[in-house]
C-alpha cells in the first residue's frame, strides 16, 4: 500500500477554555462530511466530547482523535482540552502533531491558557494558523486580538481574512461574513444551509479601505520571502494567487508567520476557509524535518525519514484504559506498522504484540491491516508500554525523545469503603497512572492511606468520579492538600563508613559524598567524579542507582527532593566484603547524613494567576489576593474588564472559585496554572516538624 504522504495533515485544535475549539472541530467535521449534523457543546452532543463527564460539564477533558477528508487530503484532527488541569493532554498531542490551529475568542482575546499552549507549540516547533472566533458576540474586537497575538505571544500573525460587520467598522446587520484578502472578495455563508452554501461577492464599501490596508501588509510580508516575486510586486504592486499561496505555505512551515483567519463557528461563518488553510499552508509529514532519536545501546544518533521504505518507528503518545482493555495511540514516524506483528520497546527491552490496528473516529473506530509513515492510529496488544515510549523494529532499534510532563502540585488521600476493594483500588490506580502521566498514586508510610496527586482540584475530582463510574469503586475521598518539595540550604560534604558483621560475613563500604543546591526546577542529579578504576564498575552502577533511589524516597519531612546535585567524590571497598548490600546501605546513610548537615528548605508550588473582573470589584479582589500572600505583577484592560496578573502560593488558593464569585457578584473569572516551586515560609516547615 503506497499512499501519497504529502496528502496527510496531522493537526491539533488548541486554545484557552471556552474559545470555541470543540464547536470549531464539530463544524469542520460537518463540512468535511464526517458527520451528518453538527453537535452542540451546551447540549453535550458533540462527537469529540464523548466522555460522560465532558458532556455534563461542557468542557474537553481528554484529547480526542478523529479523521476527515477535505479536497484531496486526509486530515487527522486532535481536539485538545483548554483547562490548565489537563495541560498534559495538550503537551502530548503537540509532541506528535505537524501543525496546529490556535483558536482565540474575539471578545476575550489572548488569555492565560492561550499563552501556555502557544509556548508549548513553540517548544515543539509546531507551525500554526490562527482563527479568531466569536466575532458575532457583543464586545468582539478583531484588531485588538490581532495586536495581542503579536504583543503577548510574540507571534507574527499574517491576516488573510477580515470580518464584515464586526467591531468598530460595523454596520447594522452585525457580523455577516468575511473578506478573503487573497482573492479580494467578500464571502458569505448561508445560514439556511448551516453555512454549506457559500456566496462570493464584491467587497462592501464600508470595509474596502480596511481590506486594502490588510492586503498591502499581506503582500509586503509575502514578497520578502522570494526575490523573483518581490520583483513582480515591485513592478506591478500585486502578486498572483499561486506564488502567494506557495510563499504563505513556505513561511508558515518555517515559522516566520502564522496565517490568521476569522469567523464565528457557532453561526457557521468562516469554517471552510480553516480547512482550506490547513490543506494549503500547514505541513504534511513529508514537510517537517525527519524525526531524530538515538540507538538505545550505542547512544549514537539515529534519523528516521517519513518514508514507508524506512524501518518502522512510532511514538506512543497516549494510553486510553478502561476495566477491560488498553488502547495505545501511536504516531507512525517512519516505515509501516502491520497488525499481528511484534515491535520492540527499547525502554523496557521487551517485544510488544500489535494484535489490532484502528483508525480512530473519536469514540468509534475502523479496523486497519496496516498504517504507514505519517499516520496516527490506535493499537491494541501492548502490555508494558507507557506514554512517551518508542515502538520500533527489533533489528533496527531507535529511541525517540520522550515527552516530559510537569510536576504534580496537589494531592489528596483516598480509601476504599471496604477492605475487599483495596486490591481493586490498587489495580485501578495503576491503570489510571498509565493513562495520565500527570497523575501519581502512592501509599503513605506514616498513615497507610493511598495518596493521589495531580495538576489541580478539577483534575483530581474528575479522576475520583471516573473511578466510581467506570471502575465501580466506592471510596472515601479526603480534602485536597498541597504537594510540597524539599531541597537543601547549602553545599556540604560527608564520608559514610559502613561496617557490619552479618553472621560469619563482614560487610564494608565507604562513600565520600558532596551535596550542592541547584537552580531552576529539576530532579535530583547524581554525578560520579571517582577516577576510572577506583571502584569496581558493576558496584559503581549499584551505587549510582542506590543514590537515585534514596533521593526519590523524600527528604526530612517526607516530600520528594529536587534542585539538588549529589556528587560521588570517592568510595572505598575490600575484596569479598564490599557487596551490593553494603554499597546500598552506605549510599543510603550518606544521603541521609548530607541532608541532615545541609539543612532542609521546603519548596511550595507557586501558581500563575489571572483574574478577569469588572472594574467595580478590583479593590475587593486585590485586597483578597494580598491576604493570600499573592504578588500582583500587572493590572491591565481587556475590552471593558480589568485583568489582574499575579503569582500566588497554591496553599492559599483552596476554595478560591467560591470566594472570587462572592467578591464580584458572580461576574469575575480566573485561571491558574503551575509556575514554579519557591521557598515556603519557615513557619510552614516548623509546623510540619511539630515545632
Amino acid at each position: 500500500m503506497i499512499r501519497d504522504i504529502t496528502k496527510i495533515r496531522n493537526i491539533g485544535i488548541i486554545a484557552h477554555i471556552d474559545a470555541g475549539k470543540t464547536t470549531t472541530t464539530e463544524r469542520i467535521l460537518f463540512y468535511a462530511n464526517a458527520i451528518h449534523r453538527p453537535g452542540n457543546v451546551d447540549e453535550g452532543t458533540t462527537v469529540t466530547d464523548f466522555d460522560p463527564e465532558e458532556a455534563q460539564r461542557g468542557i474537553t477533558i481528554y484529547s480526542a482523535a478523529i479523521s476527515c477528508d477535505w479536497r484531496d487530503c486526509s486530515i487527522n484532527i486532535i481536539d485538545t482540552p483548554g483547562h490548565v488541569d489537563f495541560t498534559a493532554e495538550v503537551q502530548r498531542s503537540l509532541r506528535v502533531l505537524d501543525g496546529g490551529v490556535v483558536v482565540f475568542s474575539a471578545v476575550e482575546g489572548v488569555e492565560a491558557q492561550s499563552e501556555t499552549v502557544w509556548r508549548q507549540a513553540d517548544g515543539f516547533r509546531v507551525p500554526r494558523i490562527c482563527f479568531i472566533n466569536k466575532l458575532d458576540r457583543i464586545g468582539a474586537n478583531f484588531e485588538r486580538v490581532v495586536g495581542q497575538i503579536g504583543e503577548r505571544l510574540h507571534g507574527m500573525p499574517l491576516v488573510i481574512s477580515i470580518p464584515i460587520g464586526s467591531g468598530p467598522a460595523t454596520n447594522s446587520d452585525g457580523f455577516v461574513g468575511i473578506v478573503d484578502l487573497l482573492r479580494m472578495e467578500a464571502v458569505y455563508f448561508d445560514k439556511e444551509t448551516q453555512g454549506k452554501v457559500i456566496r462570493r461577492e464584491p467587497i462592501p464599501a464600508h470595509v474596502q479601505d480596511s481590506a486594502e490596508l490588510y492586503r498591502m501588509q499581506l503582500l509586503e510580508a509575502v514578497a520578502m520571502l522570494d526575490d523573483e516575486v518581490f520583483g513582480i510586486y515591485d513592478e506591478t504592486g500585486d502578486i498572483p494567487l499561486e506564488p502567494m499561496q506557495r510563499l504563505i505555505r513556505q513561511g508558515t512551515i518555517a515559522g516566520q508567520f502564522q496565517p490568521l483567519l476569522c469567523g464565528a463557528s457557532l453561526d457557521f461563518i468562516g469554517v471552510q476557509p480553516i480547512l482550506d488553510a490547513v490543506v494549503d499552508y500547514l505541513p504534511s509529514p513529508a514537510d517537517v524535518p525527519p524525526v531524530e532519536g538515538k540507538h538505545p545501546k550505542k547512544e549514537a544518533p539515529e534519523i528516521r525519514k517519513a518514508l514507508e521504505s524506512e524501518p518502522f518507528a512510532g511514538l506512543v503518545f497516549k494510553v486510553q484504559v478502561d476495566e477491560h482493555s488498553e488502547l495505545y495511540f501511536v504516531r507512525v514516524y517512519s516505515g509501516v506498522l502491520k497488525s499481528r506483528s511484534r515491535m520492540l520497546n527499547p525502554r523496557t527491552g521487551e517485544k510488544e504484540l500489535i494484535s489490532q490496528l484502528w483508525k480512530m473516529q473519536a469514540d468509534s473506530r475502523v479496523k486497519l491491516d496496516e498504517a504507514g509513515a505519517g499516520d496516527i492510529v490506535g493499537v491494541v496488544g501492548p502490555k508494558s508500554s507507557a506514554t512517551g515510549d518508542t515502538l520500533c523494529e527489533a533489528n533496527q532499534p531507535v529511541l525517540l525523545e520522550t515527552i516530559n510532563f510537569p510536576e504534580t502540585v496537589i494531592s489528596m488521600a483516598i480509601e476504599p469503603e471496604t477492605s475487599a476493594d483495596r486490591k481493586k483500588l490498587e489495580d485501578t490506580l495503576k491503570l489510571l497512572a498509565k493513562q495520565d502521566p500527570t497523575f501519581r498514586a502512592k501509599i503513605s508510610e506514616e498513615t497507610g492511606q493511598t495518596i493521589v496527586s495531580g495538576m489541580g482540584e478539577l483534575h483530581l475530582e474528575i479522576i475520583s468520579k471516573r473511578m466510581e463510574r467506570d471502575f465501580h469503586l466506592k471510596m472515601r475521598v479526603h480534602k485536597p492538600r498541597v504537594t510540597y518539595r524539599e531541597t537543601i540550604r547549602k553545599a556540604v560534604e560527608f564520608e559514610e563508613v559502613f561496617e557490619r558483621q552479618a553472621g560469619a560475613t563482614s560487610l564494608y563500604a565507604t562513600i565520600k559524598l558532596r551535596a550542592e543546591p541547584l537552580e531552576g526546577a529539576q530532579a535530583v542529579v547524581v554525578e560520579n567524579k571517582m577516577k576510572p578504576g577506583a571502584f569496581p564498575p558493576e558496584l559503581t552502577q549499584t551505587l549510582i542507582q542506590a543514590m537515585t533511589d534514596e533521593s526519590k524516597s523524600g527528604g526530612t519531612v517526607g516530600y520528594p527532593l529536587m534542585n539538588m546535585k549529589l556528587i560521588i567524590l570517592g568510595a572505598g571497598f575490600r575484596e569479598g566484603e564490599t557487596t551490593e548490600v553494603a554499597v546500598r546501605a552506605a549510599a543510603s546513610g550518606a544521603v541521609r547524613q548530607v541532608l541532615e548537615k545541609a539543612g532542609v528548605l521546603l519548596l511550595e508550588p507557586v501558581m500563575k494567576l489571572e483574574v478577569v473582573t469588572p472594574s467595580d470589584f478590583v479593590g475587593n479582589v486585590t485586597a483578597d489576593l494580598n491576604s493570600r500572600r499573592a504578588s500582583i505583577l500587572n493590572t491591565g484592560l481587556r475590552a471593558n474588564l480589568v485583568v489582574i496578573d499575579a503569582e500566588v502560593p497554591l496553599s492559599e488558593m483552596f476554595g478560591y472559585s467560591t470566594q472570587v464569585r462572592s467578591l464580584s457578584q458572580g461576574r469575575a473569572s480566573y485561571s491558574m496554572e503551575p509556575l514554579r516551586f519557591a521557598p515556603a515560609p519557615d513557619s510552614v516547615l516548623r509546623t510540619m516538624l511539630g515545632e
